[in-house]
């Protein structure tokens, strides 16, 4: 599945009064892989006056995980609509064990006039490249 991974350290604060992460964490951690895949297909949007909002997110909750571990957590881009598109997220133990599988849906949007835009041509065709090299 993966097309990028990033490799995310449990802190000790993340766990619930149950013992195990909590169930918002696991939020957090997608989002921060979701920003490094940004970084790492050269998307700075942090200037700009357009850029990613999340639409929807969901998570798959499959093993309960505790400090101390470290999750891997692997992003895949999914073919791209107009203004948005999905990503898919895998969250692994350091063994491999899958703990949790997640979804966002992204949209582009021109932050002062609140509107979805076109996405970016160089995002676009990151991720019909990712997606063909999925499928191929």
């Amino acid at each position: 599945m993966s097309e990028f991974e990033v490799d995310i350290p449990v802190r000790w604060g993340d766990m619930d009064a149950l013992g195990h992460v909590n169930n918002a964490c696991y939020f957090r951690y997608m989002e921060q892989a979701r920003i490094e895949w940004l970084k790492a297909i050269g998307e700075d949007f942090s200037l700009q006056k357009q850029g990613p909002i999340l639409a929807t997110a969901q998570c798959n909750y499959l093993k309960p995980v505790t400090y101390p571990a470290t999750l891997r957590v692997q992003v895949q881009g999914e073919k791209p609509g107009r203004s948005s598109f999905v990503l898919r997220y895998r969250l692994l133990l350091d063994d491999g064990q899958m703990v949790a599988e997640g979804e966002t849906v992204i949209v582009w949007v021109n932050y002062a006039a609140g509107k979805s835009v076109p996405l970016p041509d160089n995002l676009r065709q990151r991720l019909q490249t990712a997606n063909s090299e999925t499928l191929g």
